[in-house]
């Protein structure tokens, strides 16, 4: 019987996708392998966001073609196949298939970049999960067009599922054991506009305006039949009132707020909404509703136009917010955005010592928030022998909580966090 390895890269959207490539593979008779070198059939699902994790995608690609059988197929799909197609299969001859979205890595005829057999990657059902936890993509694409993104160039505009597909996966995974569905989309905020419009392309840019959310709805459905649900990746201005509701009435007030910068100007430069006084007022608002509320975002340093004045907005910012989790990224030039023509590029040398001096800055906050919680009682999902996470914590991305190693994996418990370790906490059962 064939079998196949998957090597996914870049963020929790592509996990998702390599799962149900996972399950089409599966269906097409292949097994997991054990290993790369005992693969029948490679797949190496890319990254192609940033220079950088296109870098980390070619390196992988190469290192694949190492160490595979030497009769085992290697298949490039994902992010950079969709959008170097043809460039990359003439500049990797050790690939034997570069396959975009929605094509099929296994065809009756030899392996070749015209073997096509398209499918909705969306609604493919996945292989069960070993952990209690799961991310369900409810869109793909995007209908903004901030100026340092070239993914909806080659993800397209917004498509989201419709409730019914959504709340079946969910259904699913939950009877196979998930205690927790994390929401991903590129615009999670924005989920289901594209169904009621009839036009495409045109972006929520408003807050407390218009008609209800669609996403308030799903989130409320969702949470009568999952313990937990978490959202990611939610532009600031989605962020409602009503939202706000819908996600702390979840009993996951988790946060993951799409900032990216605070200053006004250089927002608008980014072609993106609010700065960092809007952005103060709606976190101080969500405290007072929940002062347990977690909040995490990701600022790019170094965008074309960044003054010193921008970076010592965004140090104040940082020092206001208190943030539980930030990242931070210097500026990648992409091909096809609206900043990539611009001038005023900062020197890399000079995004870089940006980036330190606001990792540092934030590093103390979230080290000073999470020596916080030590006496504390904490609810938690044991995902793993030995690790835990309670709210506060998004799987694969935040700490960790230490705990007991004979507890039921997927069991929740309440555990007092007796230590902090950094990022990662140690809980005692009470």
């Amino acid at each position: 019987m064939a079998s196949y390895w998957i090597e996914t890269l870049g963020c929790p959207k592509n996990h998702v996708d390599s799962e149900k490539l996972a399950g089409r593979l599966q269906s097409q008779g292949y097994v997991a392998a054990l290993s790369v070198e005992e693969a029948d059939l490679v797949v190496a699902n890319t990254c192609a966001f940033i220079e950088a994790a296109r870098e980390e995608s070619i390196d992988t690609v190469l290192e694949l073609a190492d160490v595979k059988a030497r009769n085992a197929q290697l298949v490039v799909t994902g992010c950079m196949a969709e959008r170097y197609g043809e460039e990359l299969a003439e500049a990797l001859p050790e690939v034997d298939l570069v396959a975009g979205f929605g094509v099929d890595l296994v065809a009756p005829t030899p392996v070749s970049l015209r073997s096509r057999s398209t499918f909705d990657l969306l609604n493919l059902p996945r292989p069960p999960r070993a952990t209690p936890w799961a991310y369900v993509k409810i869109a793909e694409g995007c209908d903004r067009r901030c100026g340092f993104c070239a993914i909806p160039s080659f993800r397209g505009d917004q498509r989201s599922r419709s409730r019914e597909e959504i709340l079946a996966e969910t259904d699913n995974l939950v009877a196979a054991g998930a205690r927790e569905i994390v929401l991903i989309a590129q615009d999670l905020a924005s989920w289901g506009h594209d169904r009621r419009r009839s036009r495409r392309g045109e972006a929520l840019e408003v807050l407390d305006e218009g008609g209800r959310q669609p996403v308030v709805d799903l989130v409320r459905s969702l949470s009568s039949r999952v313990e937990w649900v978490r959202l990611l990746y939610l532009y600031p201005s989605g962020l409602t009132d009503e939202l706000i509701d819908a996600i702390i009435e979840s009993g996951v007030p988790y946060f993951d707020l799409s900032l990216q910068h605070v200053s006004r100007d250089l927002l608008r430069g980014m072609n993106r909404w609010g700065d960092g006084a809007r952005f103060l007022e709606r976190i101080q608002r969500i405290r007072e509703r929940d002062p347990q509320a977690t909040f995490r975002s990701s600022f790019i340093l170094g965008y074309p136009g960044e003054t010193e004045d921008d970076q010592r907005q965004l140090v104040e910012f940082l020092e206001a917010a208190q943030l539980d989790w930030a990242g931070f990224f210097t500026y990648s030039k992409e091909e096809g955005t609206a900043s990539a023509g611009r001038d005023a590029h900062v020197a890399p040398e000079l995004a870089l010592e940006r980036l330190r001096e606001v990792s540092e800055i934030q590093d103390a906050i979230s080290a000073r928030r999470r020596d916080a919680l030590v006496g504390t009682l904490q609810h938690v999902l044991v995902e793993a022998p030995g690790r835990a996470r309670s709210v506060r914590e998004c799987p694969e991305i935040d700490g960790v909580i230490v705990v007991d190693e004979g507890l039921a994996v997927g069991a929740f418990v309440d555990v007092e966090i007796v230590e902090s370790r950094g990022m990662d906490l140690v809980g005692a059962v009470r």
